[in-house]
């Protein structure tokens, strides 16, 4: 097919643009050929005539379909250009937020300028391992690759990255070195990777600054090596640096910084230790304030200098030499502050005692008067003499400068020389990768020297790409067998030998430096002369002399000649150079102590313009002092550059090539113009012509066949894919040449698969076409009849509304026309009556008001006459008064006259004498009268009143008679007072009584009406108050029914509320129990490592073979964490020989084991400690006691100090028994009736045997005391646990009050203390009596068995050993007396010891005397002792002795005494123990226990075993047999861990034997469904609690070890099985795929599917089942695998662009409803699994749902619940569509989502925790296998095992 054909309507072009160098336009009409333009429709709207290049006639590039827009690799779009390129990175970089896009071979770094979370340890886990293609770009995935070809070809890598500043090269080389770090470990303790990483900041300190593109601009390039042993692992790295800037050290531009290091000594210029320095601000010195801006925005300069002192320290850098280094910087910052002055025109000076010259010399220690001599002057030298020329002020200042450059050159070169010292490790490099971070091609204004070298440096880089793309090509064209044509590409050869070859400009600029007079000017025309003619790539420019032109492979460049001579030569005034060397400062001494006269190129004068770098590090290696002169600057700089190209030749390199988005710095900002200039810079678009010259789209076949079998008709499906893809394409593509066919791939031409994609389409939407015709005609004709249907319903409905209308009308006309006849008469009948009414009180009116008016006149003339009557009388009545009282005044004043008259004259009586004593004489005998008188009447008085008292006394007693009674009382003493008043008066007061009688009865009447009114009220009243009281009565029970609602609420709440702090305080018990076996993983570990060591040690002359191993290896150490003191005896002897293996280790190494082992080992015991403390927190939070409870516990300790009594008692019996025993023995020695056969004989065994029961007896009692004792326990916390809410709450329900509640809660927490401790002082006591108690009976029973020993030993012994035995017991027996005596009293002693040797003499004769009986007696004893011997015999081996006599008795009581102890026991010897171990656990197969024998055998074995040690109460066997199960269960773990069944049988039995443990233990919580006979098997003699904690601690290390067993065997599955494999075919259309895809490290296998993941986890279920695992722990298991599953799925999905798309979400949405329905066929639909996979649901959901409206965003906002943000926007910016008909979700709807869900509170991580396990519990499940009934079969070669 013809390009032109393309060119129809609707097709996309490319346009060029001056603005955004290339716009989009889409065709108006059809190209035809020949014709001259094209008429396109831009974006806008806008119609345009696009005219063709006439000389060309090339047609516009064509724009790739909307589906491989914003893919992974550039080299997957089917047209292969420059806009193509930049539209795929900006819609990848803007839409998408991916920085990362590979190019071939090229990964394409865009610096967002700004921190994205996709660089945590969890991404790195999720590209390790990983091949390239699988996940999207990353600069991880390169350095991944990198690390797999290292490992996998034996070869050395490179990882090149470049690009301009501000790129983010130096961000890229860290992440890279970051991910080696972390991958790969490192082969020692000594922490070389924190090292490796530990010099960045470092080198950035020394080596960074801040321009005007980048505030952390490396300054300098550098090439690390990170050397690997043959383990894989960091050992160590090195590092090359070239190109270091140092004019930047005296000069900046507007807005850029000195290096960062300067500036963090000045913002800490504070500390006390750097007082000494003198520094200050940094606007102080000129150093570091030339650029204006001292500040980078959020970055503390102060933090940063701690952590490059840090850095310093780690590396070996001690705190001496870092204060030296500081020194020398500030010394180089005074340096600069030196003012020189003009002294005339040819020279210069320094001002005295310059105090910035003085501080430089004492911090250099040099003499202030020598460095001010040679700063301003120099020494010439000539044939015979020598001359001091003075400087001019410039020259001296330059001068100055270049001395400060070279002092900061040579300190830079020492710190990178410390730095590799510190990286570098005795251990052999067995490979290497290395990271070169270096400039990318550059182009300015006024370009120089530097640029001139970085250039250089670039075009060398660049021919080696060219060379290794153009190379790649190759192989993959001859590995698939295509016939090669020579690819032309730029080859820049000629560009390179025009700089370094014979004659070339770097050979011209030596040889000019070489001249006497040698300037810029004479060899810029040497260079005119010698390749102006000869050269097409070296111009000369038309209005310059003194520069020239190069044509690089990225553009052209005008470089400036001026000052290429200068900083070639870069020389530095010797006389300075030997001040320096004089100095007495050590570190300087040492930076100068290989300096010669004629100084090293390392330093320069700065230039008039451009940007000023200077070069490399010395090559040392390359540098001969025989030589007379030292090389220039751009002879060591070839040198240096032919040297690293020779590294790189000699790796696999890889390539990124960082972009820089825009020049101002903005967070995802993408300018065109300044992306296209580096894509043309860095090579990128070479990649891409050189990959679209051959076939750059190459499809497998079955990739091929599946994207495009809509274009194959069924009959061209043939059974090889291969040929039917062969015959499609000839009959789609008849130009052949568009394509070829490979071994495994077809090749297409670019454009080819763009055409396809078209034919494609076009099938599709024809058959979409065709689709929705059908369904729409069905739609129309369903729409058809709905809507006849309809109309026809409507008719009726329509028809019988208006009948029933019309019906209506008639009744309603009907009923108007009755309604109005009936209105009528009733309106007539009331205007009738209206109008006779109206006349009737008309009349009756004007009759009442002329009857009113006759009545009015009457009645005013009866007025008037009255009216007059009055007035008359009242006018008499005037002239009367007037009358009578001018008479009386008349009267007045004549009396008033003859009064003053009288007056007069009794004035002048009263003055005589006389007149005055008769009138006394009168007055003395009126007033002795009166006084009699008062006496008397005080008399009377005082007698009515006492007689008034009495009376009041004797009557007030009564009612309202006596009351009246004293009223007449209190009258008569009015009466006795008043004798002197007349009946008048009493007359006149019984007239007044007679008034106020009548008054009263008056007041009577109205009270009496009033009461009868009051009654009345009152009864209305009480009504009222009856209907209140009803109304309040309804409101209390309103409020009592509120209250208890309220009550319930309250108890509810409350309810809830201990429901919440139950799950708060199990969420926390989770996460302790969580970190505690992730504490048990560490401890693990170090243990598997410790053993690594161990084995390196012994193995260390033995050379290991090399291969690739990424992590450590999972193996369990030998040795038990938890074991008694006493083994370490046994161990010593092993300890000492592995310390003697181990002696040459590392002591740092062995000390930092120790240490880490320390701390962990604190840190699990604190967290053990918190856990118990939670837990106690728990039971005290719930714990409240009642009165019940109390009564209960009083009742069984009073129940328990009873039977400790009875215990007493019986134990004082039983010692009376054996001392009545003792007493018996000797007293039938001494008579001889202790003969067998005699009654004292048959007594003794008749004792013998009681004692023996009733030792079982007690065993048994001590038994249930002790469960007793553990149930009282479990019973409490069951009751705190279970009883108290509902107490609670309904004590709550009778509280109203928040008052009560408050009383009651602090009664309650009162009362709980009290009660809490009275039971713990009664617990600490009972446990003291029941210790006490415990001891006792352990004497008591040891006691019983010495003496049952000691019976039988006698009972078989001959007469005379028997006696001598019994003597020698004796003896035993008063010793131990006697030194108890001793011990409690020595005069007691000493008396009881005079005792016993009378005692012994007295035996001793009765020896003698016994011994003639005993040999008299000797047969028959002999006879009963065998009988006895044959009677044990019998009681062990469970059968009656052939020798036994018939007539013999049998005793019963034995037989049930041996079916009763001894059973359910394995017996062995303690030398067998090692065989058991072996036989049953190292070399068992499991799968043969598994099928053939019942689950859990080697557990019931081991534990029968244990059991039988328990028996014997024999604790060193019991420890042994448990130490070396579990070592041994390790030691197998460790050689077989990666075997799932071994890990899951031994799981099995671990847990089998700890229910064991429990269900045997005696305590009743476990014992409650035991069987009675189970109940007697259990543990006797030791409390194994403490073992049941290290099992269950194993039993974790099992189950962590299962589940990276099943996780290493799912991992390979998931991505395959639930992402990869088409369940559903033809769901989802494979989309191209790019070069990465092709070249990954391994090939695709397509092996695994959904259905084999099934098969798989079936399998692990099988075997769980038959190996007996608890099904709850298979519930946690299945859990745990449904977890790995849909966190692998989620995370790739995450990471993969290419999965997130609709299709695959339906595919996932079904293998997940797979996985369902496995779960329910299992039964296992309960366990938790399903919730594990709601993340992956609702991510599928998130893929299939639509993303437009706001309605849409709400919905997902509810739906993705289980997903975080950063999750939901990853997706959508991933979602990408795989066909055409499907849309981008828009960045709008995007920032949607985000706005929605910012308040949510969730963790900011991206990919879910793979390696996450969730805490695994062992709930108990005991056993109702029988033990006695387990027969041991013999294929495990256990035949010295005795079941007794």
């Amino acid at each position: 097919m013809a390009a032109s054909e393309l060119y129809t309507k609707s097709a996309r072009v490319w346009i060029p643009d001056a603005e955004e160098e290339w716009k989009s336009a889409e065709l108006v009409k059809d190209y035809k050929n020949g014709e001259a333009s094209l008429q396109l429709m831009l974006e806008d709207g806008k119609v345009i005539e696009h005219k063709l290049d006439p000389k060309t006639k090339n047609l516009p590039y064509l724009r790739n379909p909307d589906i491989l827009v914003g893919e992974n690799d550039l080299t997957a779009l089917s047209y292969l250009h420059e806009p193509a390129v930049l539209h795929n990175l900006k819609v990848r970089f803007i839409d998408s937020k991916l920085i990362y896009t590979y190019c071939g071979i090229v990964l394409v770094a865009i610096n967002p300028y700004e921190n994205l979370p996709i660089y945590g340890t969890d991404i790195i886990n999720a590209y390790s391992g990983q091949n390239m293609g699988d996940m999207d770009p990353h600069i991880f995935a390169v350095a991944e690759e990198a690390y797999k070809q290292m490992a996998r070809d034996e070869r050395n890598q490179s990882i090149i990255v470049s690009g301009e500043s501000g790129a983010g090269k130096t961000v890229s080389a860290k992440y890279a070195m970051r991910y080696f770090a972390t991958v790969s470990g490192s082969a020692s303790e000594a922490n070389v990777e924190e090292k490796v990483l530990a010099s960045n900041p470092i080198m950035e300190a020394i080596g960074n600054a801040k321009t005007t593109r980048n505030d952390n601009s490396s300054r300098f390039g550098k090439y690390i090596e990170i050397g690997f042993d043959n383990r894989y692992r960091i050992i160590g790295a090195n590092m090359r640096t070239y190109l270091l800037e140092k004019s930047r050290v005296v000069f900046q531009a507007d807005e850029e910084r000195n290096y960062h290091v300067f500036y963090q000594l000045c913002a800490s210029a504070h500390l006390p230790e750097f007082k000494n320095l003198r520094l200050s601000s940094a606007n102080d010195f000129l150093y570091t304030r030339q650029g204006r801006s001292p500040v980078i925005e959020g970055v503390d300069d102060s933090k940063e200098l701690c952590t490059t002192r840090h850095a310093f320290t780690l590396l070996g850098i001690n705190e001496s030499y870092q204060m030296g280094l500081f020194q020398v910087l500030a010394a180089i910052l005074h340096l600069g502050n030196v003012e020189i002055k003009d002294r005339d025109a040819d020279s210069s000076l320094i001002a005295p005692n310059n105090r910035h010259l003085t501080a430089f010399c004492e911090l250099v220690g040099v003499t202030y008067q020598d460095m001010s001599q040679w700063l301003c002057h120099r020494k010439l030298k000539t044939a015979n003499e020598t001359y001091v020329k003075p400087l001019p002020r410039l020259q001296a200042t330059n001068a100055r400068d270049a001395l400060s450059k070279h002092i900061y050159a040579k300190l830079f070169s020492w710190i990178v020389e410390h730095v590799n010292k510190a990286l570098v490790t005795n251990v052999k490099q067995h490979s290497f990768i290395g990271v070169l971070d270096i400039y990318g091609f550059e182009t300015f204004e006024i370009n120089s020297f530097e640029q001139f070298c970085i250039n250089y440096a670039n075009e060398k880089l660049q021919q080696q790409f060219n060379m290794h793309v153009f190379k790649l090509e190759q192989e993959e064209y001859m590995r698939e067998q295509i016939p090669w044509t020579l690819i032309d590409f730029y080859d820049n050869q000629p560009c390179i030998n025009l700089i370094e070859a014979k004659m070339g400009i770097l050979d011209l600029l030596d040889e000019e430096c070489k001249m006497p007079k040698g300037s810029d000017d004479s060899w810029a025309q040497k260079l005119y002369n010698t390749h102006l003619k000869t050269c097409s790539l070296f111009e000369k420019p038309r209005m310059s002399n003194r520069a020239f032109i190069i044509q690089h492979f990225a553009d052209k460049v005008e470089y400036q000649c001026e000052g290429f001579l200068e900083k070639n030569k870069d020389t530095v005034n010797a006389e300075q150079i030997n001040v320096l060397k004089a100095s007495k400062f050590d570190l300087l001494m040492e930076l100068f102590r290989d300096e010669e006269k004629a100084t090293s190129p390392t330093g320069q004068t700065p230039g008039t313009g451009g940007r000023t770098r200077l070069s490399i590090k010395p090559d040392k290696g390359r540098d001969s002092s025989s030589k007379e002169h030292k090389k220039t600057v751009g002879c060591q700089f070839r040198n240096s550059l032919q040297m690293l190209m020779e590294t790189l030749n000699a790796t696999t390199p890889h390539y990124v090539r960082c972009i820089k988005p825009n020049d101002f710095k903005l967070a995802f900002s993408f300018d065109p113009k300044r992306a296209v200039q580096q894509l043309r810079a860095c090579g990128v678009l070479e990649t891409i012509r050189i990959s679209a010259a051959g076939f750059p789209s190459r499809w497998t076949y079955q990739e091929f066949f599946s994207r495009y079998r809509v274009l194959m008709k069924q009959k061209d499906v043939l059974a090889d894919k291969k040929l039917t893809c062969r015959n499609v394409l000839e009959k789609l593509v008849e130009d052949q040449d568009k394509y070829q066919f490979g071994k495994t791939k077809i090749f297409f031409r670019a454009g080819q698969v763009a055409y396809l994609e078209k034919l494609r389409a076009d099938k599709l939407r024809a058959a979409c076409i065709r689709i929705q015709k059908t369904i729409r005609c069905w739609l129309a004709r369903k729409k058809y009849l709905r809507m006849r249907n309809a109309a026809i319903t409507i008719q009726r409905f329509t028809r019988g509304y208006q009948a029933r209308c019309l019906a209506k009308f008639m009744r309603r006309t009907q009923a108007a026309t009755i309604i109005q006849k009936y209105q009528r008469m009733c309106m007539e009948r009331k205007r009738y009556r209206q109008k006779q009414a109206a006349a009737l009180a008309m009349q009756t009116i004007l009759r009442a008001y002329m009857a009113r008016q006759k009545y009015q006149a009457l009645l005013r003339e009866h007025k008037a006459v009255i009216i007059q009557k009055f007035i008359r009388g009242w006018l008499a009545r005037c002239w009367y008064k007037r009358c009578l009282e001018a008479i009386v005044y008349l009267q007045c004043c004549i009396r008033r006259m003859r009064a003053k008259r009288e007056l007069k004259k009794l004035k002048i009586e009263a003055r005589s004498v006389e007149h005055f004593k008769k009138l006394n004489k009168g007055m003395e005998n009126k007033i002795m009268q009166l006084q009699r008188k008062i006496d008397e009447q005080h008399k009377d008085n005082r007698l009515v009143s006492e007689k008034l008292v009495s009376l009041e006394n004797s009557y007030s007693a009564e009612s309202e008679r006596m009351r009246s009674e004293l009223n007449r009382l209190r009258g008569a003493e009015e009466d006795a007072k008043n004798k002197t008043n007349q009946v008048l008066s009493l007359r006149e007061e019984l007239e007044r009584l007679k008034k106020e009688l009548s008054a009263t009865q008056q007041e009577k009447k109205t009270i009496e009406e009033w009461a009868q009114t009051y009654r009345q009220e009152m009864e209305k009243m009480v009504s009222e108050l009856k209907d209140q009281n009803g109304t309040l009565k309804k409101e209390k029970d309103d409020l009592n029914r509120l209250i208890q609602e309220q009550s319930q609420q309250m108890t509810e709440k409350m309810a809830r509320a201990i429901v919440l702090e139950t799950q708060q305080l199990e969420t926390d018990l989770n996460e302790e129990r969580s970190r505690y076996q992730n504490l048990l993983t560490e401890h693990r570990r170090l243990e598997e490592k410790y053993d690594d060591l161990k084995e390196e040690m012994a193995l260390s002359s033995n050379v290991s073979k090399p291969g690739h191993r990424r992590t450590d290896s999972t193996h369990s150490s030998n040795e038990s964490e938890y074991t008694y003191n006493s083994e370490y005896t046994d161990l010593e002897d092993g300890s000492r020989a592995r310390e003697d293996v181990t002696r040459g280790m590392d002591t740092s190494l062995t000390l930092k084991l120790q240490k880490r082992v320390t701390e962990l080992e604190q840190e699990k015991q604190s967290l053990r400690n918190e856990l118990e403390n939670k837990e106690d927190q728990f039971q005290r939070a719930r714990a409240r006691d009642d009165a019940e409870f109390k009564k209960a516990r009083g009742a069984e300790l009073e129940y328990e100090s009873l039977k400790r009594q009875e215990l007493e008692s019986e134990n004082k019996k039983l010692k009376h028994d054996l001392a009545a025993m003792r007493k018996s023995l000797l007293g039938d020695a001494v008579t001889g009736a202790g003969a067998p056969g005699s009654p004292a004989y048959k007594v003794l065994l008749d004792q013998l045997n009681a004692s023996c029961e009733e030792l079982e007896v007690r065993k048994e009692e001590v038994l249930i005391l002790r469960s007793q004792l553990v149930s009282q326990k479990e019973a409490m916390h069951h009751k705190e646990t279970m009883t108290e809410p509902s107490v609670f709450a309904e004590d709550v329900s009778k509280l109203k009050d928040a008052g009560e509640i408050k009383q009651a809660y602090i009664s309650l927490k009162d009362t709980n203390r009290l009660l809490e401790h009275q039971l713990q002082s009664q617990r600490r006591t009972y446990d003291n009596e029941v210790e006490s108690l415990r001891g006792e009976l352990q004497n008591v029973k040891e006691e019983n068995n010495r003496q049952q020993q000691l019976l039988a030993q006698n009972l078989q012994l001959p007469p005379e050993a028997r006696i001598e035995a019994s003597l020698q017991h004796e003896i035993t027996r008063l010793t131990n007396e006697n030194l108890e005596l001793m011990a409690d009293d020595p005069t007691a002693s000493q008396e009881a010891r005079v005792n016993i040797l009378r005692r012994m003499v007295d035996l001793m004769e009765q020896l003698e005397k016994q011994d003639r009986t005993i040999r008299k007696l000797k047969k028959q004893l002999k006879v009963y002792s065998k009988r006895i011997g044959e009677m044990g015999a019998v009681q062990t081996e469970g059968q009656t002795s052939p020798g036994q006599m018939v007539d013999e008795p049998i005793h019963p009581v034995n037989i049930a005494r041996r079916e009763k102890d001894f059973q359910g026991m394995l017996e062995y010897k303690k030398e067998d123990e090692m065989k058991l171990v072996k036989n049953l656990i190292l070399e068992l197969k499991p799968r043969g226990v598994a099928v053939n024998l019942i689950p859990g055998l080697p557990a019931y074995i081991l534990f029968m075993c244990l059991r039988h040690a328990d028996y014997l109460n024999d604790d060193q066997k019991v420890r042994t047999l448990l130490t070396s199960t579990i070592n041994s269960i390790k030691k197998i773990l460790k050689k077989r861990g990666e075997d799932f069944e071994t890990v899951s049988f031994w799981l099995s039995n671990t847990c089998r034997f700890l229910h064991c443990l429990k269900q045997y233990s005696g305590d009743e919580t476990f014992a409650k469904l035991n069987t009675p006979r189970q109940n007697e098997h259990c543990l006797t003699n030791f409390d194994l609690a403490e073992y049941r904690q290290v099992i269950s601690d194993l039993a974790i290390q099992i189950y962590q070890q299962l589940i990276k067993c099943i996780e290493g065997t799912l991992h390979a599955m998931i991505v395959y099985g639930m992402l990869e494999h088409e369940t559903i075919q033809g769901v989802s259309g494979v989309k191209p795929t790019g070069l990465r895809k092709r070249t990954a490290s391994i090939a695709e296998e397509d092996t695994y599917t959904l259905e084999s993941m099934l098969r798989q986890l079936s399998a692990f279920h099988s075997t769980m089942c038959q190996h007996g695992t608890d099904p709850e722990l298979i519930k946690q298991v299945v859990k745990q695998e449904f977890y790995i599953i849909g966190a692998v799925t989620l995370n790739n999905l995450l990471l993969r662009k290419d999965m997130c798309s609709w299709s695959k979400g339906m595919q996932i949405r079904y293998n997940v409803s797979q996985l369902e329905e496995w779960l329910r066929d299992k039964g296992l639909m309960n366990c938790g699994a399903k919730e594990t996979l709601e993340p992956l649901i609702q991510a599928a959901q998130l893929l299939q749902v639509k993303k437009k409206t706001d309605e849409d965003a709400e919905a997902i906002c509810s739906m993705c619940h289980a997903l975080t943000t950063s999750q939901i926007v990853r997706i959508l910016n991933l979602y990408t569509p795989v066909n055409e008909f499907e849309e981008r979700v828009s960045i709008a709807f995007i920032r949607t989502i985000q706005t929605r869900l910012r308040d949510r509170s969730e963790s900011p991580q991206l990919l879910m925790d793979t390696k996450m396990i969730y805490p695994v519990t062992f709930p108990f499940n005991p056993s109702s296998l029988a033990l006695e009934t387990i027969q041991i079969p013999s294929s495990l070669n256990l035949g010295f095992l005795t079941r007794v």
